[in-house]
């Protein structure tokens, strides 16, 4: 395995379009997602492939970067990710899997494009999140795992 990087944040919102909030600590399963999350519960007959969504702390800031002062105020929740990482290059590509804490691991499905709700928080968000898979990755969770700020992110394959 290669280099570790750090779980930097956890946040759900409980209805589609609703406030994001922030947690310290959450259950992961592959029933449900994100404990409380409504994306997380995977629809009879689909794939799960956006059950989960996970974004680098170093892509978030990149983007910032781009935007310059129009980025301010701007929190990583507001990019409407689950898990926000840190010190480590998630995969781009699909099959690979990211394990976190003990027992979480979470296959990679998809890049996570930014979509217009950026550009209705900050214009030209959409478009600063777009280059190198920015935006995050979408996975389907595989092993259930408790999670806490602090917690241990690697790639396993």
């Amino acid at each position: 395995m290669g280099p570790a990087g750090r779980l930097d944040g956890i946040a759900r919102h409980k209805v589609s379009r609703g406030p994001m909030e922030t947690l310290d600590r959450a259950l992961v399963t592959p029933d449900k997602g994100l404990e409380g999350d409504c994306r997380g519960k995977v629809p009879e007959g689909k794939k799960g492939n956006r059950q989960i969504t996970v974004i680098e702390a170093e892509s978030w800031a990149a983007a910032l970067d781009e935007l310059g002062s129009a980025a301010d105020g701007l929190a990583w929740s507001d990019r409407r990710a689950n898990l926000l990482v840190s010190g480590i290059r998630l995969p781009r590509e699909p099959g690979k899997v990211i394990a976190i804490g003990q027992s979480l691991r979470i296959e990679v499905r998809c890049e996570c494009d930014p979509c217009s709700r950026m550009d209705a928080l900050r214009d030209g968000l959409r478009l600063a999140l777009t280059p190198d898979w920015r935006g995050g990755v979408c996975g389907r969770v595989i092993s259930e795992g408790e999670i806490a700020l602090g917690d241990e992110v690697r790639i396993e394959k």
